[in-house]
């Protein structure tokens, strides 16, 4: 029971800080912040702005319950609640990044 949520605890800390990464990364080459926003200009834009918004999510609901709750006042449960969401995406996503990295290192070694 307690190597469970070790385990579980590891994938959604390993989820959120890929999704602070990438959202950080595309901050940093695209000199604004991401946002749940597809872009449609072609198919390479939609693939890509669909992957950012999968795996950058945990971070941009963060930023922007953290930026609703001291800029517009918001209830402390608005923040719990996108806390909770948070990380439960943090979780699939991490258990998604885990997984990969295992495979690789399986198929590599």
């Amino acid at each position: 029971m307690g190597q469970d949520i070790f385990a579980l605890a590891y994938a959604t800390c390993t989820g959120f800080v890929c999704a602070g990464l990438l959202g950080s990364l595309y901050q940093l080459i695209s000199n604004r912040p991401v946002r749940f926003v597809v872009s449609v200009e072609s198919w390479l834009s939609v693939l890509s702005s669909v992957f950012i918004c999968i795996f950058a999510g945990p971070f941009i609901i963060m930023r922007n319950a953290l930026r609703g709750r001291r800029i517009e006042h918001r209830p402390l449960g608005w923040l719990f609640g996108s806390s909770a969401i948070a990380g439960v995406w943090s979780a699939c996503s991490g258990i998604l990044v885990l997984n990969l990295i295992l495979t690789a290192t399986a198929v590599a070694g």
